[in-house]
């Protein structure tokens, strides 16, 4: 019987596969390593009118999503044991609503984590749809239609009392304080024109307050005259403008040149600005608007004096009304997401439901449908030439 003999492996021989195998391992050790320590960039989309008659507002709102995100940087945060780089992904909707709902697509198709936007509920409506389809968290720090939420997605949060709040609000002041008794309306046939003036008139008619007259316009128009002219037959005590400052400022002007200066004013918060009297030109009608707009004055939120002077700091001269909402609202997303550990929308969106969050606008809690639980509205008058809070019925 033959045998053969096969040798053992030489220990030369053996040294190179060790070798080998200890330096796979170290590599990827070290590949994990690095990983671990590679940024994992967090997306956080803003929508809103960065162009055309309210890019101011728009910008501001933007400024506050920015101002959110620069701060998560520097605190140094990770997310499954990784740091996070925080990003604004920023769009201009143009105040149009195909733009919004392109710009929606856009940002869905980017997968970005969330969006805050958008500022009107004529962009939010459509945008909000397509976001929900793509499975995209969205928060809302501005547009005030109820159907944003009565809609039903699951996804969709607003920071800022609705219409119906607001409305209530609005007209309970105007009965009980300025002794208004018979109303015309000016809808500008927008959604947030659309809406808020429904739900005037039917807060109207549970307080027995008349509509002598409902007039039509566009929010492209600055020439009323002919709708103030027939609404001045009527002779309201008041009239209520559904619609944004862009065109309540040349409104208020005409009303002026037609003698209407002892008609009040009343409107929601689109028109309840601090550059309304600008856009007024400090006509004489502007001293009888009354208007009113969801949360508290910056100077009577929690964290407003605080946070507007690094706003200020930051984006000087460039305050308007909705920064420090947006501002909020970005914060949360990044509560939820810090809760989950993780961006991916499956793991925070539970955790966004059920939000606590004691921001600079106020304690933020949402309700099953993404309204917050106690809405906070303002009144505004500008009988001294300059936005100014109303005592009562400010709270």
């Amino acid at each position: 019987m033959s045998m053969t003999v096969r040798a053992a492996p030489s220990r030369s021989a053996r040294i190179p596969y060790a070798l080998a195998l200890a330096l796979a391992t170290v590599c990827l050790g070290s590949a994990r390593a690095a990983e671990a320590e590679k940024p994992l960039t967090v997306r956080i989309a803003h929508g809103g009118p960065i162009s055309g008659p309210i890019a101011a507002l728009g910008k501001d709102e933007e400024n506050g999503v920015r101002m959110a995100v620069e701060e998560l940087n520097a605190r140094k945060l990770q997310l499954g044991g990784r740091p996070v780089l925080w990003k604004l992904e920023a769009g201009d909707d143009a105040s149009d609503p195909g733009q919004a709902a392109s710009l929606a697509r856009m940002f869905c198709d980017k997968k970005v984590a969330a969006v805050v936007g958008h500022l009107q509920s004529g962009t939010t409506l459509p945008a909000a749809r397509i976001y929900n389809d793509c499975g995209i968290p969205n928060i809302t720090p501005a547009a005030t239609n109820p159907a944003i939420t009565e809609a039903g997605y699951d996804d969709t949060f607003r920071v800022i009392a609705n219409d119906q709040a607001m409305v209530e609000a609005l007209l309970d002041y105007a009965v009980k304080h300025l002794g208004v008794k018979r109303v015309a309306i000016v809808d500008d046939r927008t959604a947030y024109g659309q809406g808020i003036v429904k739900l005037f008139e039917a807060a109207a008619r549970a307080r027995d307050v008349q509509i002598v007259d409902k007039q039509y316009a566009s929010d492209k128009s600055v020439q009323f005259e002919s709708a103030l002219t027939a609404i001045k037959s009527r002779k309201p005590d008041a009239i209520f403008f559904g619609g944004l400052d862009a065109q309540a400022g040349p409104m208020l002007r005409q009303m002026s040149q037609l003698g209407m200066n002892n008609i009040k004013f009343l409107g929601g918060d689109a028109q309840c600005t601090e550059r309304l009297p600008v856009m007024a030109a400090k006509a004489a009608a502007l001293k009888n608007v009354t208007c009113v707009v969801g949360g508290s004055s910056i100077e009577n939120m929690p964290g407003g004096a605080a946070w507007k002077l690094r706003y200020d700091q930051r984006f000087p001269g460039q305050y308007q009304v909705y920064s420090p909402y947006a501002y909020d609202a970005t914060m949360v997303l990044a509560q939820a997401m810090l809760r989950a550990d993780s961006a991916k929308v499956e793991a925070y969106l539970p955790q966004l439901r059920q939000t606590r969050y004691d921001g600079v606008t106020g304690t933020i809690v949402f309700d099953s449908q993404g309204e917050l639980v106690n809405p906070r509205v303002t009144l505004y008058g500008y009988e001294s030439g300059e936005r100014k809070e109303l005592v009562l019925g400010g709270r």
